[in-house]
């Protein structure tokens, strides 16, 4: 399944921008940015779990926020991308 996550990390501290890079590296793991706090995350519901607890680990939640939009098996008819930074097709072919 297809989940957006995205999230506010409060950066005025130096933990505030600790976290934030932790959030974004977890995200990566998982997915891609799509935008600078936007990641598009692939995975079944095993692995969202996972993510889901490392991340919800790793936020203060008294000052910072989470927010998972899921889009499901068929995201492809849901996403529509106009601009700049393009993307790659989680599901089609990588080549490394």
């Amino acid at each position: 399944m297809m989940v957006l996550i995205t999230y506010d990390v409060n950066t005025t501290t130096e933990a505030g921008k600790k976290r934030l890079r932790h959030v974004a590296k977890q995200c990566i793991n998982y997915g891609q940015r799509v935008q600078n706090s936007v990641f598009e995350c692939l995975v079944d519901p095993v692995q969202f779990a996972q993510l889901r607890h490392r991340l919800e680990e790793i936020i203060d939640k008294e000052k910072d926020s989470l927010r998972y939009y899921y889009l499901g098996n068929n995201w492809k008819n849901r996403v529509e991308h106009v601009g700049t930074r393009a993307t790659f097709d989680p599901e089609g072919t990588i080549i490394v």
